[in-house]
Formats: structure tokens, C-alpha cells, sequence
């Protein structure tokens, strides 16, 4: 009776996916995927059909959304840049307060620091619910524009000629 001797073969390596390095390069092969898209939609040749329109119209919608994507990252960015800046104020004043105090005199500059400290973040998070109403706003706007364009182009395809 015979066995079969088991061979083991070393394991298929798996392809390593690199990261785009920059925002550029996605950008980048979205433009050849839509003109790809538009020579094969031109090999249809429908009547009354502009392709070269179609394929226009959707790489401005792209667009349109990665600078919106892109001012919302910023807007994120600068968000998380000011908290960290506040956080390091109140600690700095925490510390600068409390370096020389000692007894009674610590309890008093404790309470003044408590109001202080609340009076303080209560301006750090309308600061922040500011800017962040600002970010979206701006980030929106993009999106809404694209949009209102994309709608007067619709009503000039259906006005009667």
C-alpha cells in the first residue's frame, strides 16, 4: 500500500496594496476612468446624446466633492489644532496658579481658578461650536453650488426647442 508524502510549497505571497502618496494621485486616475467611460459610451453613438457632456457634468460632480472632502478635513484639522492650544493654556495657568501657593492661600486660588477655568471653557467650546458651523458651512456650500448648477443644466436639456 502505498502513501503519499505530503509536500508543502511555501505559501503564495499576498500583493502588498501601497497607499497613494499624495491626494493628487487619485485624482489622477479618475480623469483617464472618465474619459475611458466616455470613448466607450461614444462607441453607442446614441442619437441626441452628448457624451463628451455626460462625462463632463460627472467629472465636475468629483470634483465638486473632494473639495468639499478636502475643506471638511481642514476644518477638522484646524478644530482639533485650537482644542489641543486650549487644553495647553488651561494647564499652563493651572500650573503658573499653583507653582508658589501653599495652605489657605492654594484653596483661595483654587476656587478663582475653578470660575475662571469655567468661564474659560465655556468661551473655548462656543469658539470651537463656531468654527466648526463654519467648516461645515464652507464644505457644504461647495456641494450646494455644484448642485444648483447641475439643476439649471437640467432645465436647459427640457426646455422645449
Amino acid at each position: 500500500m502505498a502513501t503519499r508524502k505530503k509536500t508543502t510549497t511555501p505559501a503564495a505571497k499576498k500583493p502588498v496594496r501601497k497607499r497613494a502618496a499624495t491626494a493628487a494621485a487619485p485624482r489622477a486616475k479618475a480623469a483617464p476612468a472618465l474619459a475611458d467611460l466616455g470613448k466607450t459610451l461614444g462607441k453607442f453613438k446614441l442619437p441626441g446624446v452628448d457624451i463628451a457632456a455626460i462625462v463632463e457634468t460627472q467629472r465636475k460632480d468629483l470634483e465638486a466633492l473632494s473639495e468639499a472632502n478636502r475643506q471638511a478635513y481642514e476644518g477638522i484639522k484646524a478644530l482639533a489644532e485650537r482644542r489641543n492650544e486650549m487644553l495647553k493654556e488651561a494647564f499652563t495657568k493651572w500650573r503658573d496658579a499653583m507653582k508658589d501657593a501653599s495652605g489657605t492661600e492654594l484653596v483661595t486660588k483654587q476656587a478663582g481658578l475653578a470660575r475662571q477655568g469655567v468661564r474659560d471653557a465655556i468661551a473655548n467650546v462656543r469658539e470651537l461650536a463656531r468654527m466648526e458651523a463654519k467648516s461645515r458651512k464652507e464644505a457644504w456650500k461647495v456641494v450646494q453650488d455644484r448642485f444648483e448648477e447641475n439643476l439649471a443644466n437640467l432645465k436647459k436639456l427640457l426646455q422645449p426647442k
